[in-house]
């Protein structure tokens, strides 16, 4: 590589591993890797990888839960110059083919899983139906167990007498560091290649943003707890990347449970943790249900972040008064890497917005002519800066629908007040956000048809208390079928995410069509409003 500019995401790791080589970097449940452990676990990954020949320009696939496994591997993958391919947990086998398909993964580390969760089943499954994917690296469980399969790799034989040196490869600003799969209101998933800057910019922004919380200790290393999970954009970015780069300790959870949360919050004296408005609901009912002292917490907690749904402004308040801790909301997306506006420290927040653009980042709100609405109007929110992706894996056409005039077209509706407060007005037309988690109801549709009983499906998200929305399908049957809802349910659940399945299923003799000839799926939300 000739360039003269190089970045490389690996140096936040890097550079902490040198200044503070015995502060704690990870921490989860007994383990606690130092920044020099966590630097040298990942370099025996790259050590590993760059044996099998992969580095710039490969794609490597990672399935695994937050466990000390994702972020070892995240950087080693990263120190070769290959980008990162963070898979869903909850995905099926399908799922999991056609990612590592479309992406065209040479390699994919995977987490064996519970007996809760399992997974490499699935993976296995997968990688043996996609004949360009070349290597498949196991992830023990060590609470289980030893697997006993000589078709697989081990994660610790793989890694097995590799050196703990390594010069990170060099890599473009530009070059891609992370795939980001995410679902857009039509089609199959769509990779968004995130680039070295996009990530490292901001990375940048969102530790500026932190580091404005007033300190509750200001001798001690901060802590930031982690729930959300790390394969999702907002775990990885806003919370473990920029932790790494604060130098921070990195509390992992591998799953969000009410006790287990508050427990480590005030055993590990958290300062910091970003949830969906589900899990502060969650909180607070255990709290207040179980008269649980969170006196300590409120004593170590600097600042909590929403994000994901819109926070009810009465959960919003009533969690920062227990808390005793600030709430702020803000707005992004995986193809904005993902920060784009938040309530920021420095003035007051006004609930029930998602704040103003972060650093280097311009927000608008725009007509169907790509020409900016008066403030108060609804428009599509559409946004520039270091932090958007370079575009869709080998998606040339998505790619020019998403960028016009410079601008990254996001596809929700929002409104601007004369503050540069954005207030998200609508999601992504069909999209449903069931508890933190996108569900694109074109995806399940065109699973749902394939079934032989099926011949129209129209899914919509219904209002749930817990969970904000649920996902219910309306179908006709095939003339002379006859089949059970709960049947057509399980029929769901094997064969896609649990977060996507229909949980409401209603048979009708027809669904209302509008005059383009397009299942009128308004007709059908009216009705349960």
């Amino acid at each position: 590589m000739t360039s003269a500019t190089t970045l490389n995401l690996a140096s936040i790791l890097t550079q902490n591993a040198k200044l503070t080589p015995d502060n704690e970097a990870i921490v989860c449940g007994p383990v606690r890797m130092t920044y020099r452990e966590l630097e040298q676990a990942s370099n025996r990954v790259a050590n590993a990888l760059v044996k099998l020949g992969y580095g710039r320009g490969d794609n490597i696939a990672l399935m695994c839960p937050n466990l000390p496994y994702f972020p070892i591997i995240y950087f080693g993958i990263i120190k070769t110059g290959a980008a990162v391919v963070p898979l869903c947990v909850l995905f099926k086998a399908g799922e999991i083919e056609y990612h590592l398909r479309d992406s065209e993964a040479k390699a994919v580390f995977a987490f064996r899983g519970t007996d809760e969760l399992p997974m490499l089943d699935r993976v296995k499954e997968a990688f043996a139906a996609v004949d360009s994917c070349s290597h498949l690296i196991a992830l023990e469980n060590p609470q289980a167990e030893p697997l006993d399969d000589s078709s697989l790799t081990m994660f610790g034989t793989f890694v097995g007498g590799e050196s703990s040196e390594f010069e990170t490869r060099p890599t473009s600003p530009d070059d891609t560091c992370a795939i980001l799969y995410t679902s857009g209101t039509t089609g199959q998933p769509k990779g968004a290649e995130l680039t070295h800057l996009n990530i490292f910019s901001n990375v940048v922004a969102t530790h500026e943003i932190m580091q404005a919380a007033p300190a509750a200790h200001t001798d001690e290393q901060r802590t930031m707890l982690v729930t959300l999970p790390l394969f999702h954009t907002t775990g990885q970015t806003v919370q473990m990347n920029t932790g790494l780069y604060a130098g921070n300790r990195v509390v992992l959870l591998p799953r969000f449970e009410p006790k287990m949360t508050l427990d480590t919050m005030a055993a590990e004296r958290v300062n910091f943790w970003v949830g969906v408005p589900t899990m502060y609901w969650a909180l607070l009912n255990f709290v207040e249900q179980n008269n649980y002292d969170v006196s300590t917490i409120a004593e170590n907690m600097n600042v909590v972040k929403s994000g994901g749904a819109p926070m009810p402004v009465d959960v919003m308040t009533a969690f920062e008064k227990r808390f005793n801790v600030r709430v702020l909301e803000g707005y992004g997306l995986s193809e904005t890497s993902p920060l784009a506006t938040f309530n920021h420290m420095q003035r007051p927040s006004k609930p029930g917005t998602v704040g103003q653009s972060i650093f280097g980042v311009d927000v608008k709100c725009v007509d169907d002519d790509d020409n900016e609405v008066p403030r108060g109007t609804r428009g599509e929110i559409v946004i520039r800066g270091a932090n958007i992706m370079k575009g869709y894996y080998k998606r040339p056409e998505a790619t020019a629908e998403a960028f016009r005039n410079g601008w990254f077209h996001s596809g929700d509706i929002g409104t601007m007040d004369d503050d540069g407060f954005l207030t998200i007005v609508d999601r992504k037309k069909d999209m449903i956000l069931r508890g933190g988690y996108n569900v694109y109801p074109r995806e399940l549709e065109e699973l749902m048809i394939t079934h032989p009983a099926v011949s129209l499906v129209a899914v919509i998200g219904v209002p749930d208390d817990r969970l904000g929305e649920e996902v219910k399908a309306f179908v006709v049957l095939k003339k002379g079928e006859q089949l059970m809802e709960e049947d057509l349910i399980e029929w769901c659940r094997t064969r896609i995410a649990s977060n996507k399945y229909p949980r409401f299923v209603e048979f009708r003799d027809e669904l209302p069509i509008g005059n383009t000839g397009k299942i009128f799926k308004r007709a059908l939300k009216e009705e349960i409003q």
